[in-house]
């Protein structure tokens, strides 16, 4: 089985595109999904995409999520993790990306015993094969997760330091509506002492409180979403003075239902406006979504152009925490 996102045939693909923001996890293509499970005797109930592709039409974050389980399951073993990461670079280099970030949370791949060390190296194993395979750039990011404790996030980060050769960013995910990001300023302060830039999730299922508290107390140089900022003036204008890019994924952002939909969407006026907007797909899979996608949404949807997309890859290749292209601030 070989999958690919759908491809709507409007635009040529540049060979200059950044992704900051994207999911191992929900980036698994499904006939490896499938794949992974016969090998590991795991039974699928169901036709795989009906198990890994959500519905356009969610609704919330905790339903879109539910679409990753079936490939975390699958993915508790290293050398499952290195097809995927090689395969995702992969995917990337069809997409013509130039630069990726990929972000997972390791402490989720142990159920068999597969160490957060042993997890780290082998997702990088999978990007340098894909690397040398296609010539993408790749970075490599660890997320804590807001649900789990202040210990477990202190693992996490002690991991990507002992791992700083192939790790490039350390991230916050999770509901942030149901869990501060207070409880984890310890792994964010080990990070920023070792220099490793951080990103947080925030301004997605909460308000702009929530970006707020993941600038001034966890010191994020980018947000990830950050769709629900723009009704706070003070907000833009920290955002705007201090450079701190929004990754925004706006076909994932109307999954979760963060925004109505994607004429709706923050990014055009953000935009505008001055604001370090970049665009990502977040959850390849679960979104069945790619850039060329994204882009071409908004171009039918909020009539982007080439210039739109010009200035987001300016900000993308600015903000990106790993690649040999970025540019100065």
């Amino acid at each position: 089985m070989s999958w690919k996102p759908p491809m709507n045939n409007l635009t040529d693909t540049p060979r200059s595109r950044y992704e900051l923001h994207c999911h191992l996890d929900g980036s698994v293509r499904p006939g490896t999904v499938a794949d992974l499970a016969r090998e590991q005797g795991i039974t699928l109930d169901r036709p795989v995409e009906d198990l890994v592709v959500a519905p356009a039409d969610c609704g919330s974050l905790t339903t879109f999520l539910s679409y990753i389980d079936i490939p975390l399951q699958v993915l508790q073993t290293p050398e499952a993790l290195t097809r995927v990461a090689r395969e995702l670079v992969e995917d990337w280099s069809a997409d013509g990306v130039v630069h990726g970030e990929v972000r997972f949370a390791p402490q989720l791949h142990g159920r068999y015993g597969t160490t957060l060390d042993e997890a780290v190296q082998a997702v990088a194993d999978g990007l340098h094969a894909g690397r040398e395979a296609t010539g993408v750039h790749t970075g490599l990011l660890l997320c804590c997760l807001r649900h789990q404790t202040a210990d477990e996030s202190l693992a996490v980060a002690e991991a990507a330091l002992r791992n700083r050769e192939q790790v490039a960013g350390l991230d916050l995910a999770g509901d942030e509506n149901l869990f501060t990001a207070r409880r984890h300023q310890a792994a964010f302060g080990l990070a920023h002492s070792a220099g490793l830039p951080c990103t947080v999730h925030a301004g997605e299922a909460a308000g702009p409180e929530s970006v707020w508290e993941a600038i001034d107390v966890l010191g994020a140089h980018r947000i990830g979403h950050g769709v629900r900022c723009h009704s706070d003036a003070a907000l833009l204008d920290r955002l705007r003075t201090d450079r701190i890019a929004l990754e925004m994924c706006p076909t994932s952002n109307v999954q979760t239902g963060a925004v109505p939909s994607l004429r709706d969407h923050p990014a055009t006026r953000l935009l505008a406006d001055g604001l370090p907007v970049t665009i990502s797909t977040d959850t390849r899979t679960t979104s069945a979504t790619s850039l060329r996608c994204e882009f071409d949404a908004l171009r039918l949807s909020a009539s982007w152009g080439p210039g739109h997309e010009a200035r987001v890859q300016e900000h993308a290749a600015r903000a990106a925490f790993a690649s040999p292209f970025r540019a100065t601030h």
